[in-house]
Protein backbone atom coordinates (compact mmCIF):
# COMPACT_ATOMS: atom_id res chain seq x y z
CA UNK A 1 0.00 0.00 0.00
CA UNK A 2 1.63 3.33 -1.00
CA UNK A 3 2.36 6.03 1.78
CA UNK A 4 0.00 9.02 1.85
CA UNK A 5 1.23 12.59 1.27
CA UNK A 6 0.61 15.08 3.33
CA UNK A 7 -2.30 16.46 1.09
CA UNK A 8 -4.05 13.14 1.18
CA UNK A 9 -3.54 13.28 5.27
CA UNK A 10 -4.83 16.36 5.75
CA UNK A 11 -8.06 16.23 3.16
CA UNK A 12 -8.79 12.63 4.90
CA UNK A 13 -8.64 14.65 7.95
CA UNK A 14 -12.16 16.03 7.04
CA UNK A 15 -13.83 12.70 6.28
CA UNK A 16 -15.87 10.35 8.11
CA UNK A 17 -16.52 7.18 5.86
CA UNK A 18 -18.90 6.19 8.57
CA UNK A 19 -20.81 9.49 8.03
CA UNK A 20 -23.97 10.03 6.24
CA UNK A 21 -23.40 13.77 4.22
CA UNK A 22 -26.05 15.87 3.02
CA UNK A 23 -25.73 16.27 -0.92
CA UNK A 24 -24.67 19.56 -0.61
CA UNK A 25 -21.81 18.76 2.09
CA UNK A 26 -21.04 15.49 -0.13
CA UNK A 27 -20.36 17.73 -3.18
CA UNK A 28 -17.94 19.79 -1.50
CA UNK A 29 -16.34 17.30 -0.09
CA UNK A 30 -15.40 15.32 -3.19
CA UNK A 31 -13.84 17.87 -4.12
CA UNK A 32 -11.29 18.16 -1.44
CA UNK A 33 -10.50 14.16 -1.19
CA UNK A 34 -9.33 14.28 -4.96
CA UNK A 35 -5.43 14.04 -5.10
CA UNK A 36 -4.87 13.68 -8.66
CA UNK A 37 -3.41 15.73 -10.46
CA UNK A 38 -5.44 15.89 -13.81
CA UNK A 39 -8.68 17.05 -13.39
CA UNK A 40 -10.81 14.23 -11.92
CA UNK A 41 -14.49 13.05 -13.17
CA UNK A 42 -17.13 12.74 -10.10
CA UNK A 43 -19.01 10.04 -9.62
CA UNK A 44 -22.51 9.06 -8.56
CA UNK A 45 -23.41 5.62 -7.36
CA UNK A 46 -27.14 5.23 -6.84
CA UNK A 47 -28.45 1.55 -4.94
CA UNK A 48 -32.04 0.73 -5.66
CA UNK A 49 -34.00 -1.81 -4.14
CA UNK A 50 -35.31 -3.09 -7.36
CA UNK A 51 -34.82 -6.85 -9.12
CA UNK A 52 -33.06 -5.76 -12.44
CA UNK A 53 -33.57 -9.66 -13.39
CA UNK A 54 -37.57 -8.93 -13.92
CA UNK A 55 -38.17 -7.25 -17.11
CA UNK A 56 -40.92 -4.70 -15.07
CA UNK A 57 -38.26 -3.90 -12.46
CA UNK A 58 -35.63 -2.67 -15.08
CA UNK A 59 -34.65 1.31 -15.04
CA UNK A 60 -32.95 2.78 -17.71
CA UNK A 61 -33.26 6.29 -18.79
CA UNK A 62 -31.50 9.67 -20.44
CA UNK A 63 -30.91 12.72 -18.28
CA UNK A 64 -29.37 16.03 -19.79
CA UNK A 65 -27.01 17.54 -17.04
CA UNK A 66 -27.48 21.17 -16.63
CA UNK A 67 -23.76 22.01 -16.27
CA UNK A 68 -22.49 19.09 -19.08
CA UNK A 69 -19.98 16.29 -18.10
CA UNK A 70 -16.82 17.92 -18.07
CA UNK A 71 -15.91 15.67 -21.05
CA UNK A 72 -15.55 16.02 -24.48
CA UNK A 73 -17.78 13.78 -26.39
CA UNK A 74 -17.05 12.26 -29.24
CA UNK A 75 -20.15 11.17 -31.46
CA UNK A 76 -20.24 8.99 -34.71
CA UNK A 77 -23.40 9.42 -36.71
CA UNK A 78 -24.33 6.76 -39.42
CA UNK A 79 -26.75 7.79 -42.02
CA UNK A 80 -27.61 8.06 -45.67
CA UNK A 81 -25.79 11.13 -47.51
CA UNK A 82 -28.72 12.92 -47.33
CA UNK A 83 -28.60 13.24 -43.80
CA UNK A 84 -24.75 13.86 -43.14
CA UNK A 85 -24.43 17.59 -43.82
CA UNK A 86 -27.12 17.87 -40.95
CA UNK A 87 -25.11 15.58 -38.41
CA UNK A 88 -21.69 17.56 -39.32
CA UNK A 89 -23.34 20.89 -38.92
CA UNK A 90 -24.50 19.78 -35.09
CA UNK A 91 -21.34 18.95 -34.50
CA UNK A 92 -20.91 15.49 -35.08
CA UNK A 93 -16.87 13.87 -34.78
CA UNK A 94 -17.83 11.20 -37.46
CA UNK A 95 -20.04 11.26 -40.39
CA UNK A 96 -20.95 8.34 -42.85
CA UNK A 97 -22.00 4.74 -43.27
CA UNK A 98 -21.09 1.79 -44.79
CA UNK A 99 -16.67 2.79 -44.17
CA UNK A 100 -17.63 3.18 -40.12
CA UNK A 101 -19.35 -0.49 -40.73
CA UNK A 102 -16.57 -2.01 -42.17
CA UNK A 103 -14.27 0.43 -39.24
CA UNK A 104 -15.98 -0.88 -36.31
CA UNK A 105 -16.21 -4.64 -37.73
CA UNK A 106 -12.44 -4.11 -38.31
CA UNK A 107 -12.24 -3.31 -34.16
CA UNK A 108 -12.85 0.55 -34.26
CA UNK A 109 -14.92 1.43 -31.80
CA UNK A 110 -12.93 5.14 -30.64
CA UNK A 111 -16.01 6.84 -30.01
CA UNK A 112 -18.50 7.70 -27.01
CA UNK A 113 -22.05 7.66 -28.50
CA UNK A 114 -23.02 6.71 -31.72
CA UNK A 115 -26.56 7.66 -33.03
CA UNK A 116 -28.10 6.69 -36.40
CA UNK A 117 -31.70 6.98 -38.34
CA UNK A 118 -34.24 4.13 -38.41
CA UNK A 119 -32.98 3.55 -42.36
CA UNK A 120 -29.75 2.15 -41.35
CA UNK A 121 -30.64 0.21 -38.23
CA UNK A 122 -30.34 -3.39 -40.64
CA UNK A 123 -26.95 -2.33 -41.03
CA UNK A 124 -26.18 -1.09 -36.96
CA UNK A 125 -27.97 -4.58 -36.10
CA UNK A 126 -25.16 -6.11 -37.99
CA UNK A 127 -22.48 -4.99 -35.41
CA UNK A 128 -24.54 -5.12 -32.86
CA UNK A 129 -22.55 -7.69 -31.19
CA UNK A 130 -19.65 -5.49 -31.14
CA UNK A 131 -21.40 -2.24 -29.97
CA UNK A 132 -23.52 -3.73 -26.98
CA UNK A 133 -20.89 -5.08 -24.78
CA UNK A 134 -19.41 -1.06 -25.08
CA UNK A 135 -22.50 0.12 -24.40
CA UNK A 136 -22.82 1.90 -28.01
CA UNK A 137 -25.59 0.30 -29.87
CA UNK A 138 -27.86 3.18 -30.85
CA UNK A 139 -31.13 2.75 -28.66
CA UNK A 140 -34.88 4.29 -29.66
CA UNK A 141 -35.03 4.78 -25.74
CA UNK A 142 -31.97 6.95 -25.08
CA UNK A 143 -32.74 9.12 -28.20
CA UNK A 144 -29.96 7.98 -30.24
CA UNK A 145 -31.81 5.96 -33.14
CA UNK A 146 -34.09 9.27 -34.65
CA UNK A 147 -34.10 10.74 -37.99
CA UNK A 148 -33.48 14.24 -36.17
CA UNK A 149 -29.91 13.47 -35.91
CA UNK A 150 -29.07 17.12 -35.20
CA UNK A 151 -31.13 17.86 -32.09
CA UNK A 152 -29.89 14.39 -31.13
CA UNK A 153 -25.78 15.59 -31.46
CA UNK A 154 -26.14 19.27 -30.19
CA UNK A 155 -27.76 17.20 -26.71
CA UNK A 156 -25.28 14.93 -25.96
CA UNK A 157 -22.57 17.16 -26.83
CA UNK A 158 -24.36 19.74 -24.04
CA UNK A 159 -24.54 16.71 -21.34
CA UNK A 160 -26.84 14.30 -22.35
CA UNK A 161 -25.99 10.57 -20.56
CA UNK A 162 -27.52 7.74 -20.62
CA UNK A 163 -27.68 5.25 -18.17
CA UNK A 164 -28.77 1.87 -16.90
CA UNK A 165 -29.61 0.01 -13.69
CA UNK A 166 -26.47 -3.07 -13.35
CA UNK A 167 -27.45 -6.44 -12.24
CA UNK A 168 -26.47 -5.70 -8.46
CA UNK A 169 -29.32 -3.09 -8.58
CA UNK A 170 -26.55 0.21 -8.78
CA UNK A 171 -26.82 3.11 -11.20
CA UNK A 172 -23.42 4.63 -11.58
CA UNK A 173 -22.82 8.13 -13.81
CA UNK A 174 -20.19 10.27 -14.35
CA UNK A 175 -22.04 13.69 -13.66
CA UNK A 176 -19.45 16.24 -13.38
CA UNK A 177 -15.26 17.19 -12.99
CA UNK A 178 -13.39 17.60 -9.89
CA UNK A 179 -13.06 21.54 -11.39
CA UNK A 180 -16.61 22.17 -11.04
CA UNK A 181 -17.84 23.94 -8.48
CA UNK A 182 -19.28 22.24 -5.91
CA UNK A 183 -22.97 24.02 -6.44
CA UNK A 184 -22.41 22.65 -10.17
CA UNK A 185 -21.99 19.15 -9.06
CA UNK A 186 -25.03 19.88 -6.40
CA UNK A 187 -27.01 20.74 -9.32
CA UNK A 188 -26.03 17.51 -11.60
CA UNK A 189 -26.42 15.00 -8.91
CA UNK A 190 -30.00 16.52 -8.54
CA UNK A 191 -31.16 16.27 -11.55
CA UNK A 192 -29.88 13.11 -12.39
CA UNK A 193 -31.41 11.80 -8.79
CA UNK A 194 -34.92 13.44 -10.14
CA UNK A 195 -35.04 11.64 -13.32
CA UNK A 196 -34.35 8.17 -11.19
CA UNK A 197 -36.78 9.04 -9.00
CA UNK A 198 -39.35 9.63 -11.90
CA UNK A 199 -38.43 6.17 -13.16
CA UNK A 200 -39.12 4.23 -10.16
CA UNK A 201 -41.15 1.24 -11.32
CA UNK A 202 -44.75 1.13 -10.50
CA UNK A 203 -43.97 -2.77 -9.40
CA UNK A 204 -41.42 -2.53 -7.18
CA UNK A 205 -42.62 -2.88 -3.29
CA UNK A 206 -40.32 -1.28 -0.48
CA UNK A 207 -37.90 1.52 -0.32
CA UNK A 208 -36.47 2.61 -3.61
CA UNK A 209 -33.56 4.32 -3.26
CA UNK A 210 -31.36 2.22 -0.77
CA UNK A 211 -28.17 4.64 -0.87
CA UNK A 212 -26.40 7.40 -3.14
CA UNK A 213 -22.81 7.41 -2.64
CA UNK A 214 -20.32 10.27 -4.76
CA UNK A 215 -16.54 9.36 -5.37
CA UNK A 216 -13.99 11.13 -7.74
CA UNK A 217 -11.31 8.85 -9.54
CA UNK A 218 -9.17 7.34 -6.94
CA UNK A 219 -10.93 8.70 -3.96
CA UNK A 220 -12.89 7.40 -1.63
CA UNK A 221 -16.57 7.53 -1.57
CA UNK A 222 -18.64 10.01 0.60
CA UNK A 223 -21.96 8.59 1.42
CA UNK A 224 -25.53 10.65 1.11
CA UNK A 225 -27.89 10.44 3.57
CA UNK A 226 -30.94 9.79 1.28
CA UNK A 227 -33.36 11.45 3.62
CA UNK A 228 -31.74 14.83 2.48
CA UNK A 229 -32.27 14.15 -1.04
CA UNK A 230 -36.72 15.42 -0.25
CA UNK A 231 -37.75 13.90 -4.06
CA UNK A 232 -36.42 10.26 -2.97
CA UNK A 233 -38.55 10.32 0.42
Amino acid sequence: MSKLTKNQKIALEKYDSAKLYNMSEACRLVKELTYTKFDASVEIAVSLGVDPRKANQMVRGVVTLPNGTGKETSVLVLCTPDKENEAKEAGADYVGLDEYIDKIKGGWTDVDVIICTPSVMAKVGAIGRILGPRGLMPNPKTGTVTMDVASAVREVKAGKIDFKVDKTGIVHAAIGKVSFTAEQIFQNALEFLNVIVKLKPQALKGTYIKSISLCSTMSPGVKVDVKTFSAAE
